[in-house]
C-alpha cells in the first residue's frame, strides 16, 4: 500500500492549508500513525503556521524541527554554493526517518511565493519526482469565467504532467462559480483518470479574526481575551453621531472608535446583547485614549463580552491597517479550523480520494532514492573493502571520503610513507581507524597468502616461486584478501586493466554455484528513473547461453538493490518477429532459455531499445507485451553495443552511470575504468560493500 502524498500548487495564496487539514482529518480515520513534513518554509521564526497548526490541532506527536528541511534562505544560500544535491539528500534523509516512525507521511509543498514561481515549481515538483511520490494539485479559482477557469486548470496540470509527475488528485479551491459545473468540465478533460475536488469559496476564510487584529495591530487586549477567535467579517468607524452610527453596524463586524468616544462604546456594548441589532466581533479604542472608568467598569461587568484592544494610533490609521490584514489559519483558531474541515468534507469524495491514494503502486525507484539507499544499506553493514591500487590521487581521495562518511572500513595497498606523503599534499581527511595501509612485500601474510596461491594452483602449474612473485601484485594480494575472508570485497581498475583486475579472481575466488559466466552490469541513474544495462564490460560476444545468465543475473541484481519488479528486455535491432538473422536468433533463442529457466521473471526480446523504453513505441510495436515501453533491465546483445550505448547515454543526457558491478563470482570483486572519477570510485566502493551482505 502507498504510504504517502504530496501536497503541491503551482500558485500563491491557494488554499493549500485547508487542503492538508482535511487530508489529515481523512488518514487519521484510517491510519493509526500519520506524520506532516514540509521540506521548505519561509523562516525558523515565529513557527511556520502550517506546521504549527497541523501539528497542534491533530496531536501528532512528533517534533517541530523534524516536520521540516529548510527554509527559503537556507535553500537560497545553498543554491548559490552549488550544494542542491545536499539539499535532496537532506530532504530524503529526513523523510525517510519519518517513514520509518509512521504508517503514513503527508507531505506539503512550500507555500508558494511569486518573485521565486519559477525555481519553487520546478523544485516542489523534482522533490516529489525524487521521493517517488502520487501528486495531489492545489489551484484556485481567480478567474472571471467558467471557460478561463477550467482552461487554466487543465493547463496547469498538464504542465506538471509534463514533468513527469504522478497526479492522482485535483483541488480547485476558493471557486465562487457554481461547483458542480465547474467539476464536470474539468472531468470530461481529465476523463476520471484524477480525482476532481471542487472547494467553493467562503469569505469568512479570508476575514482576520480578532486574535489576528490584535497580532496585527501590535494592540493591548482589555477584555474578552477568550474570545479572540471571533471572525471579524467588516469593520465600522465610529465616528458619527450614534443614532447615524448604529443603523450601519453589520454582523460580526469590528467597531473602530475612538477612546473617548463613550457613547458610541456603550451603544456598541448595547447593540450587541439586543436582538434587534447584529452581532459584533469585537471593539479597537484608537488614539491611544482609555475610556472613563464608569465606562470601563461597564465594559468589565457586560454579561456578553466582547473582545476589546486599545491601539496607541489614530481612528483612520488603525482601521486602514484592519482593512489590509492578510488573514491566516493558526492553532488556536479552532473556528476557522473546523469550517475548513467542514469545507473539505462537504466538497470531496473521501472514498474515491483514499481509494487512489491507496492504490498507487510504485514499482520504479528514483535515483536519488537509489542512491539514497544505497548509502544507508551499506552504511549499515560497514563492510571492509580493499582497494589496491593506493598509488593514485583519486583512490586515496575516495578512500578519504568514504571514511569521513563512514561509510566502510578500508585497507589501501602500496607503501605507507608514500601513501602518508601524497594524504598529505592532497590536503585529505585520514582515519587511520578506518583506513590501514598495507605493504604486500613487507606484510606478515605474505607467506601465508603465497602458500595458499601455491596449493590452489599447482595442479595449473604454478611453482611456489612465482606464487611468491604473484603475491607481490597488489591485484592478487588484494584478492587473496577477500579471498581468505580478511576483506569483504574488492574495487580496482582505475590504474590497472579490466584482465589484470579480475584474472586473479576467475583464477581462484571462482564463479558463484550455478554460475558459468563473470558478467557486468552498470546502474544507470538517469532523471526520473534507474535502469540496469548488462553486459557493458566484461564479455565480448556472448552465446545465447551467456547472454540468458546474464540476463538472469542481472534480473536478480536489480531486485537485490531495490527494483522490485525487474522487467528485461533482450535487445536488438528488430522487434518480435519483424527480423531475422544470426544476432536476432541469438537473443531470440537467449529469451526462450530465460522464460524456460526463470518463469518468475518478466522478459522479451528480442526487441528494439526504443520499443523496451517508450511507451508509446512499446505499444505500438508490441502491444500485448507486459515489458514493451516499462522495461527497467536491458540486455545487449554484445559488449560493443553495450559499452558504447552506455557511454551515448551517459554523455548525451547527463545520466549517472554507477557501476561496472561484476556478476557470477563467489564473492564481490569490481572493476573501475581507467577513467573512473572520485565519485565512480566512491559509488562502486558502496555498491561493492552491498554486494557484499547479500
Amino acid at each position: 500500500m502507498n504510504r504517502s502524498v504530496y501536497v503541491i500548487t503551482p500558485t500563491a495564496q491557494s488554499g493549500k492549508l485547508l487542503i492538508s487539514l482535511g487530508l489529515m482529518q481523512m488518514l487519521q480515520r484510517t491510519t493509526t500513525k500519520v506524520a506532516y513534513f514540509k521540506p521548505l518554509i519561509d523562516s525558523h521564526e515565529p513557527k511556520d503556521n502550517h506546521i504549527d497548526t497541523i501539528l497542534t490541532h491533530f496531536k501528532i506527536n512528533m517534533n517541530y524541527e523534524d516536520a521540516y528541511a529548510f527554509t527559503r534562505s537556507e535553500l537560497s544560500e545553498m543554491e548559490n554554493q552549488g550544494k542542491l544535491n545536499e539539499v535532496y539528500e537532506t530532504i530524503i534523509n529526513k523523510y525517510k526517518k519519518l517513514e520509518e516512525q509512521f504508517d503514513f507521511v503527508l507531505v506539503e509543498g512550500s507555500d508558494f511565493k511569486e518573485e521565486g514561481s519559477v525555481f519553487e515549481a520546478d523544485f516542489n515538483a523534482s522533490v516529489a519526482q525524487s521521493l517517488a511520490m502520487p501528486v495531489l494539485l492545489v489551484t484556485r479559482d481567480s478567474y472571471a469565467t467558467v471557460a478561463n477557469l477550467v482552461h487554466n486548470v487543465i493547463a496547469e496540470v498538464h504542465s506538471f504532467l509534463a514533468k513527469d509527475l504522478n497526479i492522482i488528485g485535483l483541488f480547485v479551491s476558493r471557486c465562487t462559480k457554481d461547483v458542480q459545473e465547474v467539476k464536470e468540465k474539468i472531468d470530461k478533460h481529465l476523463r476520471n483518470e484524477i480525482v476532481v475536488s471542487v472547494i467553493p469559496n467562503d469569505e469568512e476564510l479570508t476575514k482576520p479574526s480578532m486574535q489576528e487584529i490584535a497580532d496585527h495591530l501590535k494592540a493591548h487586549v482589555l477584555f474578552g481575551a477568550d474570545k479572540l477567535e471571533n471572525v471579524a467579517k467588516s469593520s465600522i468607524i465610529g465616528g458619527m453621531q450614534l443614532a447615524n452610527y448604529l443603523p450601519r453596524m453589520q454582523e460580526d463586524c469590528v467597531c473602530v472608535i475612538p477612546g473617548d468616544r463613550g457613547d458610541l462604546i456603550v451603544g456598541t456594548m448595547l447593540a450587541n446583547i439586543s436582538p434587534q441589532y447584529p452581532n459584533v466581533a469585537g471593539i479597537v479604542l484608537s488614539a491611544g485614549i482609555l475610556p472613563e472608568r464608569s465606562i470601563v467598569n461597564l465594559m468589565d461587568g457586560s454579561q456578553k463580552p466582547l473582545p476589546v484592544l486599545a491601539v496607541p494610533t489614530g481612528t483612520f490609521e488603525t482601521a486602514n491597517k484592519v482593512a489590509n490584514i492578510k488573514t491566516r489559519i493558526y492553532p488556536a483558531n479552532q473556528y476557522k479550523i473546523k469550517l475548513c474541515l467542514d469545507l473539505f468534507e462537504g466538497a470531496v469524495d473521501a472514498e474515491a480520494l483514499s481509494e487512489k491514494i491507496n492504490s498507487v503502486k510504485t514499482e520504479s525507484i528514483t535515483p536519488r532514492m537509489f542512491q539514497y539507499n544505497m548509502l544507508v544499506t551499506a552504511k549499515k553493514l560497514q563492510r571492509h573493502i580493499v582497494l589496491p591500487e593506493g598509488t593514485d590521487d583519486r583512490i586515496l581521495t575516495a578512500a578519504s571520503n568514504l571514511a569521513k562518511d563512514k561509510i566502510v572500513y578500508l585497507t589501501v595497498l602500496g607503501n605507507p610513507d608514500s601513501i602518508k606523503a601524497k594524504v598529505t599534499q592532497l590536503g585529505l581527511y585520514w582515519d587511520d581507524e578506518r583506513i590501514k595501509i598495507i605493504d604486500p612485500e613487507n606484510s606478515e601474510k605474505y607467506g601465508e597468502y603465497s602458500q595458499t596461491l601455491y596449493e590452489l594452483r599447482k595442479s595449473k602449474g604454478l611453482e611456489l616461486a612465482a606464487a611468491e612473485d604473484l603475491m607481490l601484485d597488489v591485484s592478487y594480494y588484494g584478492t587473496m584478501m577477500v579471498y581468505k575472508g580478511e576483506a569483504d570485497g574488492m574495487v580496482s581498475g582505475a590504474v590497472n586493466t579490466t584482465a589484470h583486475t579480475i584474472k586473479p579472481a576467475l583464477q581462484f575466488v571462482k564463479t558463484r554455484p550455478g554460475f558459468n559466466t563473470v558478467s557486468s552490469i552498470f546502474f544507470m541513474l538517469l532523471h526520473d528513473r534507474v535502469l540496469v544495462y548488462g553486459d557493458c564490460a566484461i564479455v565480448p560476444n556472448p552465446t545465447a547461453e551467456q547472454l540468458a545468465e546474464i540476463a538472469m543475473s542481472s534480473a536478480d541484481s536489480a531486485k537485490a538493490f531495490g527494483i522490485t519488479t525487474p522487467k528485461v528486455a533482450m535487445l536488438s535491432y528488430s522487434s518480435g518477429a519483424s527480423g531475422s538473422g544470426a544476432e536476432v536468433e541469438k537473443v531470440r533463442t537467449a529469451t526462450g532459455i530465460v522464460k524456460e529457466k526463470r518463469p518468475d521473471l518478466l522478459v522479451e526480446g528480442p526487441i528494439q531499445y526504443d520499443a523496451a523504453v517508450d511507451p508509446v513505441v512499446g505499444r505500438s510495436k508490441m502491444p500485448n507485451s507486459p515489458v514493451a515501453g516499462q522495461a527497467n533491465v536491458l540486455i545487449f546483445p554484445d559488449l560493443n553495443t553495450g559499452n558504447n550505448t552506455y557511454k551515448a547515454v551517459q554523455r548525451e543526457t547527463g545520466a549517472l552511470a554507477v557501476g561496472p558491478m561484476l556478476q557470477g563470482l563467489n564473492k564481490p570483486i569490481n572493476d573501475l575504468s581507467r577513467g573512473a572519477t572520485v565519485d565512480d570510485i566512491y559509488n562502486t566502493v558502496v555498491i561493492t560493500a552491498i554486494q557484499s551482505g547479500q
